[in-house]
């Protein structure tokens, strides 16, 4: 039998009481203990405790209780609650070897009551010939039919069935301490005989049993289950409690998600954690992260530097050497007096050296020249804690090899330690990057990034007049085409002189208006010639601003210019004495937000005018900590991988700096940023740098990204959790490391907060006056193009590949894997609605009596006093809603692989959904899913012709297309009308609920009246083709 091993390893932090601490294990009706630990505020039990997991395929339902108590007076009656977790079984590794210690804060079943502190604990399932020794004697079976463990020992007493440890050099001696529970779940009196009862099997099942071999898919992530081939040791068995009875095999079956993918809930040493507990206060600006001290070296400049060439020139450099770490600044060609102002950082915690030298070299074709240099005793270094101003850089006399000063050569350095607080921090060249060239540096520098302001520009072409055509004897095809920056739309076309369209197009515009909007009115002569008759060009700058829901500025007639016309200059187009006119309407809208991201996952909803937004509510704080067991993504190259990360949300992007070929970097780096709505999420993306070399060309590669939604957080609550960075590729999913994320939101007023929830999500205009679909998808793509092309520009630039990844470009294009996962949705939404069926087809069916008659008794009580009715359904809902407080989910969500279906994806259809647009594959593969689309289809073409049909029978009630049925039912209606009229509705309402809870006795197999009457209505599926 699996087995489920809690090891229970220590606690800290514990409410400080009197007596004995021990912890309580209870899984799945079994309740072990640990050995009692005195006096002890931080105590260290390293017990393990062994559970039998009775149905793998039951795991993923229950959870495991671990409660902390403590005994004042060593007796059981008088313990006090210290805090308790609960685990889910789902996030229980299937192996020892994924198993890690994690540690849990411990939390409590009251509201009032206070708790604090943490607990140490390490889960993961055993086979049955996994960490067993051969002593161990095997657990009791369930005799009583409800899971009820009836074995038990004593710490003072020697027993046989006191576990032993096989590992005493790693965990201790004792390991558990069982205790014996009901089938009500209550502890019972000890017994002081010890017994054991094991059921006594047949012939048959004492033979050993092999699994079969699992399928890889499936079960990869399950450990092999083996019954142990050992014959147990005798014990005495009592007959009359035992049963024969052959063994079960055993099946397993895949829990909801791969523990592999799912959240790890983590406490690392930030100060938000520690309460400030070691009086260190200088940690509160960086809170969320862990404090690392690095060691500054600010190279201001240099004076009177001798000359040590032949020439008289000198090209100097300063290097600077702690321990193995080296640092180079840049080499300035024949400067006697150099300005450097550079800094260097480098990590305390690896220093393995006590000073710190500064060598100026002189750059020559051969060996560099020694100029001079000046030492620094690390330990006399001061120590700088923002926000303390700038140290002040002193000058420094250089010394020669021998130690002699150097005359008047002096060079301006300041020395300090500080945090990743400090603002030198982004700008330093850290240790890991000293090999990287001066240009390249800057790609490795953690910066942070606005977003343009977007605006959408409404463009409505309502007429014009007196066009031209080149050949007047024929009626033109006219059309308007406009164009803003690389953004072009067309009107539809006229064929005639002074032609009416009344089209209105839109487009995103960003600030600062510097595009302008060119206006052409082309003639369609032929296929793919197009002739222009005129050209307008409007700078967006002097577009009117429209910022609510004001009327629209009026239109405007323009004058067309010939496109050779303007080509020629201004003294041309004051000669022009006709024109063509063309009656345009521009404005800018500011009353919009616009959509540069996904609707589902948007992290900012305000308008464009600054003006119309709210004040903020909160601040929402990210510390990123670190990432663990990255995948190598430059394994080719002979480096492992150069990670970063990029995280946005609202307007605000930011980015860490590069740590180099590593696989588990530590960043530490807090940002912050304000929250102007809960209903919005925050985006976090891994990715590899392919520029820190200054190769061109190159992109950057993606490890994964993390979504967190702000409202499923909870205020002034710090949530540090490893997330899984899951990449879906062609050949499947993958999972590419782990991010570390501290993630907190302070809300700054609770009343705008509350008041959101009734506001509508989008600004006013969105309601008001409604973008349509067909134009709101190309909006949003061009608004990313814009936004991506200006981060593009910055320095360091953030790549086009990030930008859309981070903002889900693809997002709308078809993929069957997707279409799945909706349709599953839907399913499991409907599940709610088939469970309330399936409880009222039970209490009609006397399924449960007891049931069945207390809701006749509700009924009656309801149609008695109908004014309880809606009282006593919103006052289920509280009760319900308060119930479920209990089992609120504790952690943020994430990356759901079952959801998403990306788990068991096949092949062809992750194929599919990485295609180009349009596709690039052969014939054969496009008439293969083409026709794969056409049977998909076909089945949703049926359930949609099922619900037409019903809908059309409904609407041929009473339209006389089978006159005998509308004249039976309106005779029926007739005859109902008058019972209703002449009999309380009580007594009618008593009745009908009675006839529909009767007993299975008076029920018949058939369908009822009202249905046959109904299906044998007339529908429309008669008249299709």
């Amino acid at each position: 039998m699996t087995k489920l091993a809690v090891e229970v390893l220590d606690a800290s932090d514990l409410k400080p009481l009197d007596g004995a601490v021990y912890v309580e294990v209870e899984f799945d009706r079994q309740l072990h203990r640990t050995h009692s630990l005195l006096h002890d505020p931080t105590p260290q039990w390293n017990d393990k405790l062994l559970f039998d997991v009775r149905d793998l395929r039951d795991l993923h339902k229950k959870t495991v209780d671990v409660s902390v108590y403590s005994d004042p007076r060593g007796g059981a009656s008088r313990k006090h609650l210290l805090g308790r977790v609960r685990i889910s079984g789902i996030s229980v590794p299937s192996s020892e070897s994924d198993a890690h210690p994690q540690r849990y804060p411990l939390e409590t079943r009251g509201i009032l009551s206070r708790v604090r502190g943490d607990i140490s604990l390490r889960l993961y399932l055993l086979a049955a010939d996994d960490g067993l020794s051969s002593g161990f004697v095997p657990p009791p079976v369930d005799v009583f039919g409800a899971g009820a463990t009836v074995r038990e020992s004593s710490w003072d007493v020697e027993s046989p069935l006191r576990e032993r440890d096989v590992n005493a050099g790693n965990l201790g001696g004792v390991r558990e301490e069982p205790v014996r529970v009901d089938e009500g779940g209550k502890k019972r009196d000890k017994d002081k005989e010890v017994r054991t009862f094991h059921s006594i099997g047949t012939e048959a099942a004492a033979a050993p049993l092999r699994m079969p071999a699992p399928a890889p898919t499936l079960f990869s992530s399950l450990p092999e289950v083996n019954l142990m081939k050992e014959t147990a040791p005798a014990v005495k068995a009592r007959a009359d409690f035992a049963r024969a009875g052959p063994a079960a095999a055993m099946q397993l079956r895949v829990p909801t998600q791969n523990p592999e993918f799912s959240l790890v809930e983590t406490r690392p040493p930030i100060a938000a954690h520690l309460r400030y507990r070691d009086g260190d206060k200088t940690r509160s600006t960086y809170d969320l992260v862990e404090q690392m001290h690095y060691l500054y070296v600010r190279i201001v400049k240099g004076r009177n530097l001798p000359d040590m060439d032949v020439t008289g020139s000198l090209d100097p450099y300063v290097e600077i050497k702690v321990g193995n770490y080296k640092g180079i600044t840049k080499h300035l060609e024949k400067n006697q007096n150099p300005v450097w102002n550079q800094i260097f950082a480098f990590p305390r915690e690896r220093l393995q050296s006590n000073f710190i030298e500064l060598i100026v070299k002189d750059k020559d074709f051969g060996k560099d020249d020694f100029v001079g240099r000046v030492v620094f005793d690390i330990t006399e270094v001061p120590t700088r804690v923002p926000p303390d101003s700038p140290l002040a850089p002193l000058w420094h006399r250089l010394e020669g090899k021998r130690g002699e000063k150097l005359p008047q050569a002096e060079i301006m350095v300041v020395v300090w330690i500080g945090t990743q607080a400090d603002e030198s921090f982004p700008e330093a060249w850290h240790a890991d990057a000293h090999s990287i060239s001066h240009t390249n540096l800057h790609n490795t520098r953690s910066k942070v990034y606005f977003s343009p302001k977007l605006h959408y520009l409404r463009v409505q072409v309502v007429e014009a007049q007196d066009l031209v055509p080149s050949d007047r004897g024929r009626m033109p095809d006219t059309y308007v085409k406009v164009q803003v920056g690389n953004q072009m739309r067309v009107t539809r076309p006229a064929k005639t002189i002074n032609p009416v369209w009344n089209d209105e197009l839109m487009f995103v515009v960003p600030e600062p208006f510097e595009d302008f909007v060119i206006v052409s009115v082309d003639d369609r002569v032929g296929p793919g010639k197009d002739e222009p008759l005129g050209r307008l060009i409007i700078p967006v700058r002097g577009i009117p601003l429209r910022a609510e829901t004001s009327k629209l500025p009026d239109a405007r007639w323009f004058n067309l210019q010939k496109p050779s016309i303007i080509e020629e200059g201004e003294d041309k187009k004051r000669e022009v004495k006709f024109a063509s006119k063309i009656c345009i309407r521009f404005c800018l809208d500011a009353g919009y937000h616009v959509l540069d991201e996904s609707t589902h996952f948007s992290s900012d909803l305000q308008p464009s005018s600054k003006h119309l937004r709210k004040t903020n509510i909160g601040i929402l704080e990210l510390g990123i900590l670190s990432a663990r067991n990255l995948v190598p993504m430059k394994g080719r190259d002979g480096r492992t991988t150069d990670a970063y990360c990029v995280a946005k949300y609202g307007n605000k992007w930011v980015r860490t700096r590069t740590l180099l070929d590593t696989l588990n970097p530590k960043w530490n780096e807090q940002y912050t940023w304000e929250v102007y709505d809960l209903c919005t999420v925050i985006t976090v993306g891994v990715f590899d740098n392919h520029h820190f070399d200054g190769r061109e060309g190159a992109r950057d590669m993606k490890i994964g990204k993390v979504r967190i939604r702000l409202s499923t957080l909870q205020a002034d609550k710090v949530y540090t959790h490893y997330y899984p960075l899951l990449i879906l590729h062609q050949g499947g999913l993958r999972k590419h490391g782990e991010l570390h994320l501290a993630v907190r939101f302070t809300c700054t007023s609770w009343v705008n907060m509350i008041a959101q929830y009734g506001r509508p999500l989008l600004p006013k205009m969105h309601y008001v006056q409604p973008i349509s679909v067909k134009h709101i998808d190309w909006l949003r793509h061009q608004a990313m193009q814009i936004v991506a092309a200006r981060l593009l520009r910055a320095e360091p630039p953030l790549r086009r590949e990030v930008i859309e990844y981070m903002l889900d470009v693809d997002m709308h294009m078809f993929s069957l894997r997707r279409s799945k996962a909706n349709f599953f949705r839907i399913m499991s939404l409907l599940s709610g609605v088939a469970a309330v069926y399936k409880w009222t087809h039970d209490v009609c069916h006397w399924k449960n009596p007891v049931t069945t008659c207390l809701v006749h008794v509700l009924f009656i009580i309801l149609v008695c006093y109908p004014e309880l009715i809606l009282p006593t359904i919103f006052l289920y809902l509280f009760v319900i809603g308060l119930w479920n407080y209990r089992f609120r989910p504790k952690h943020p969500p994430y990356m759901d692989t079952r959801l998403s279906h990306a788990e068991n994806a096949h092949p062809d259809e992750l194929e599919e959904e990485f295609d180009t647009f349009p596709t690039s594959k052969p014939p054969d593969v496009f008439r293969y899913r083409y026709d794969r689309l056409r049977s998909v289809a076909g089945r949703v073409q049926t359930v949609i012709g099922d619900i037409a049909t019903h809908g059309e029978r409904a609407q041929s009630i009473l339209s006389w297309r089978d006159p005998r049925a509308t004249a039976i039912f309106i005779m029926f209606a007739l005859l109902w009308a008058v019972t209703i009229y002449v009999t309380p509705i009580q007594v009618i309402v008593v009745l009908v609920g009675l006839y529909t809870l009767r007993h299975p006795r008076f029920r018949g197999k058939l369908p009822s009246v009202p249905v046959n009457f109904f299906k044998r209505l007339p529908a429309k599926t008669d008249m299709l083709l």
